[in-house]
């Protein structure tokens, strides 16, 4: 397991690198102590787990993610619990705080792991569902029987997912990753770590922070695209 560890304690980074020379499949690539040096460390050395501070130098752990190409595993490292909520909404894998107990890492290595594990290569295909294709939805005692191309978007909500159709928000207990493998890719987008987007409902789409967009639906939802994502929504919009 590749790890890149951002840490702006020398401390701190010291006390990682000791915790993890226990774990034998853990393997420490990389180092930052602040957000520029961080983000070309993990540009190029792609990780697949990062050990990240929420406080940084001028900037925060979340300042980071926004501005990644690469978004790997993150489990956040603080010695602050007040930025839990927005860690998890993240979708973080583990939020450790300081001083760090050897367990509680292990434990959010084996989150870890378990993510980065293979599917069995007997596992049945996904079947993906297309604009004609109805879906069942349930939240609580409501039900709805609904085209999937008249659903605007999808958006995360811990580790469930909102769908937004018709004035309408029901909660569905599926994470946004298992939704995204389950849709048409040229029917829903994945604008961002929160949001995926039916394409056939942008009304309009505009430059916004970092290099990614801002982009409007025709039911009013606004939803930020991600510099990377941005990217990959002009290659799939252009002639």
């Amino acid at each position: 397991m590749k790890i890149v560890i951002v840490e702006d304690s020398r401390l701190a980074r010291q006390e990682l690198r000791t915790l993890l020379a226990a774990i034998p499949d853990a393997e420490i690539v990389g180092e930052a102590a602040e957000l520029a040096a961080a983000r070309e460390t993990i540009e190029h050395l792609q990780p697949e787990l990062l050990l990240l501070d929420v406080e940084l130098p001028g900037a925060t752990g979340f300042d980071l993610l926004d501005q990644l190409d690469h978004v790997p595993l993150v489990v956040f490292t603080t010695a602050y619990d007040q930025h839990a909520l927005a860690a998890f909404e993240r979708n973080a894998l583990d939020y450790l705080l300081k001083p760090i107990a050897p367990d509680r890492l292990e434990a959010a290595l084996a989150k870890a792991r378990e993510r980065l594990r293979p599917p069995p290569a007997s596992a049945a295909p996904v079947t993906v569902k297309g604009a004609d294709d109805m879906v069942f939805l349930r939240d609580g005692e409501r039900c709805w029987f609904v085209r999937l191309g008249d659903i605007a978007g999808f958006e995360a909500t811990g580790n469930y997912a909102q769908a937004w159709f018709n004035g309408q928000r029901p909660l569905i207990h599926r994470t946004l990753t298992s939704l995204e493998e389950r849709l048409d890719p040229q029917l829903f987008f994945r604008a961002s770590r929160s949001h995926l987007i039916n394409l056939r409902w942008v009304q309009a789409i505009a430059p916004w922070h970092n290099d990614g967009y801002r982009v409007t639906l025709r039911d009013g939802h606004e939803v930020e695209v991600s510099r990377r994502q941005a990217k990959l929504l002009r290659e799939r919009l252009e002639l």
